[in-house]
């Protein structure tokens, strides 16, 4: 009923800038948020930040907190995460995913989209 699609990595130097989307298509009105998730080598998958889709309202890890931005653009249905500062430990795999309203688990995930910082 709802899918996710990340776009936008790539490879970038230490102390860079890159801004990932993710495309949320199907029923968005089902969508209680969407969080951003990574996953480095050799670690589990780590939460990075979420959105509130109806109300705006953010969450950061504090990994990442100053950072990190996300928003969300009702018109296209995207939900951007801006990084900013970027560090070498910021290197991963990033996910988006969807929450629907009145669960607790992220029940919908992209395909995932490589971010690579250099030192």
């Amino acid at each position: 009923q709802v899918q996710v699609a990340e776009s936008g990595g790539g490879l970038v130097k230490a102390g860079g800038s890159l801004r990932l989307s993710c495309t949320i298509a199907g029923r968005t009105e089902l969508v209680s948020d969407v969080g951003w998730f990574r996953q480095a080598p050799g670690k589990n998958r780590a939460f990075v930040g979420l959105i509130s889709w109806s109300g705006g309202a953010t969450t950061y890890a504090d990994s990442v907190k100053g950072r990190f931005s996300i928003s969300r653009d009702y018109a296209k249905n995207t939900v951007s995460l801006q990084m900013n500062s970027l560090k070498s430990e910021d290197t991963a795999v990033y996910y988006c995913a969807a929450r629907r309203l009145g669960y607790s688990d992220y029940e919908t995930w992209g395909q995932g989209t490589q971010v690579t910082v250099s030192s």
